[in-house]
């Protein structure tokens, strides 16, 4: 018997074994799963009346929220496609995307109604506009709001063995920079079978509770919104990463687990109020969307009294590839165990993993050679939306090519050095701006750092690092240099250290190193060759 493999089966588990079970927490509502799986069938039913065929893709703008979680089952209940948008997007990007997928319906938050007026008349294919909380009150609405469709609406339950499992469940757009976003595809199969394999790598608990730190609009929201409605657990919506709600949620809800980004971790663990909540409850936080270091995982595990560990992933593989918790048997002790579970780590269950070439030829597992790392797994995209070019040239070979340079060591742990685009090439030799942040972060007084290569007459470029110190801290150029010339090569450490208030971020905490590096390289007669390359990956890790 071959039933279609589809993430619409976790919620039809959930609700018939566990629908009393606390289900979600927003704000003042919670909903049990067979409260969930309700509004879920009134949401296909709702777009099934507003003229949703098979195919079409539903837009969603807004922060994390349990309507967006029932859209991620009742946008594919309905056979649409579900296109979550990215808040912090520029309007110019936000109608590019719309116009590009062909979106039919937009469901949007009272407060970015402001934000689509400002392109809303440059949308092609946009039909119909749905707020999402509120009384709508512009005239270009629909009068009922969303809460006001399911109520009008006839429950829609879609019959799962007619489902094509190979069929667009998710259309999420990476983050282009100097380029337009790509439409990555994902598939019933990729998002079903990707909950299993991160169920099987991470060990999850029936009945887990979960914070949703990340927004869900980005890369399948982690797979969160499916591994969790599997096993029953509770998800925990937060609106806005704020340090003292986290501590409140994880101590009220007692929460077992979040994921975080790297500057989400240092604000936790730089917050003095964290004391004053019980966070015993918490049992492990993930840290992706960039690379971690050692000293950010110990900090985490002492201040916040969990498991700590790196994960890493693209929007392109649905998003998981590897984790870095000990395998059985290592035995890392006191500071090893820290810089072990910093490394971009080791694959998932159904995930093969290779570091190659630039002919795509393995490089030896020596944890010293470095290529670029290839995957394939269940969950790797079908495609980039409409562009068969470049779906071709990612996956090539039948393996995805991730732009991630990184060595693989014969415990089969991934550690990625930089991405192609951000080595520094000084002299001839390669020098990886992520191992020299990392060092930079080791110093006591450092908050954040960001490592550029900035133009030098006589090596061609030269590393330069941007800082943000903690409050209260000092350090001078000349001790943050001498710092890193203690525990790297000389070539490697900076040539310069600017002091800065704050670094330029994507919506997820990456560091938009693209707009570091601009200030020095434009007016010079040569231009980098990668400044200005597109960055069509949106990782959830490194």
């Amino acid at each position: 018997m071959n039933i279609p493999l589809t993430p619409l089966r976790f919620l039809r588990y959930a609700e018939q074994q566990y629908p009393a079970r606390t289900a979600i927490v927003c704000n003042q509502d919670r909903f049990t799963y067979a409260q969930f799986a309700g509004r879920v069938g009134r949401l296909a039913g709702a777009l099934r009346q507003a003229g949703i065929q098979a195919g079409d893709r539903v837009a969603f703008l807004g922060a994390n929220c349990h309507r967006l979680l029932e859209a991620y089952y009742g946008v594919p209940e309905a056979g649409a496609v579900l296109l979550p948008l990215n808040i912090r997007l520029a309007p110019d990007e936000l109608a590019f995307i719309l116009n590009d997928s062909g979106a039919t319906i937009l469901f949007v938050e009272k407060q970015f109604l402001g934000l689509v007026e400002s392109f809303r008349k440059s949308l092609r294919t946009v039909k119909m506009f749905v707020q999402l909380d509120g009384s709508p009150d512009v005239p270009w609405l629909d009068p009922r709001n969303y809460d006001a469709l399911l109520a009008a609406a006839t429950p829609h339950r879609a019959d799962i063995s007619s489902i094509d499992e190979n069929s667009l469940a998710e259309l999420f757009y990476t983050s282009g920079t100097s380029a337009n976003p790509k439409g990555v595809m994902l598939t019933h199969r990729n998002i079903y079978l990707h909950a299993l394999n991160v169920c099987m790598g991470f060990q999850i608990e029936n009945g887990a509770v979960e914070l949703h730190t990340i927004p869900l609009f980005h890369a399948n929201g982690w797979g969160v919104a499916h591994f969790l409605v599997l096993l029953g657990g509770k998800h925990v919506m937060i609106q806005r990463f704020e340090t003292k709600e986290v501590f409140r949620l994880i101590e009220t809800e007692k929460v077992h687990s979040c994921s975080l980004v790297p500057i989400m971790a240092t604000a936790l663990v730089n917050c003095p109020e964290r004391r004053n909540y019980d966070l015993s409850t918490l049992r492990r936080i993930v840290i992706g969307g960039a690379a971690s270091s050692p000293t950010l995982i110990r900090e985490v595990e002492q201040q916040l009294g969990c498991e700590c560990f790196s994960g890493y992933g693209l929007t392109e593989t649905c998003p998981s590839l590897t984790i870095s918790p000990m395998k059985s048997g290592l035995g890392w002790e006191g500071e090893q165990r820290y810089v072990g579970q910093a490394m971009t780590g080791y694959a998932f269950p159904g995930t093969e993993i290779r570091v190659v070439d630039a002919d795509d030829r393995d490089v030896p597992r020596d944890g010293q050679a470095i290529g670029e790392i290839i995957a394939r797994s269940d969950g790797v995209m079908e495609g980039y939306w409409r562009q068969p070019e470049a779906s071709a040239e990612a996956l090539r070979g039948g393996w995805f090519h991730t732009g991630d340079m990184a060595t693989f060591n014969e415990e089969g742990y991934l550690l990625i050095v930089d991405r192609k685009k951000d080595i520094i090439v000084s002299g001839g030799e390669n020098i990886s701006s992520l191992e020299l942040e990392k060092a930079i972060l080791a110093h006591p007084a450092v908050l954040e750092a960001g490592v550029i290569p900035v133009p030098d007459e006589k090596w061609g470029e030269v590393p330069k690092a941007l800082v943000v110190l903690k409050p209260n801290a000092t350090a001078s150029e000349s001790e943050l240099i001498e710092f890193c010339r203690a525990r790297l090569s000389h070539y490697k450490c900076p040539r310069s250290v600017e002091f800065v208030d704050s670094l330029p971020k994507t919506g997820t905490g990456k560091i938009l190193k693209k707009d570091l590096r601009k200030k020095y390289w434009q007016g010079k007669d040569t231009i980098r060759p990668d400044f200005g390359a597109p960055a069509s990956k949106t990782k959830s890790g490194a």
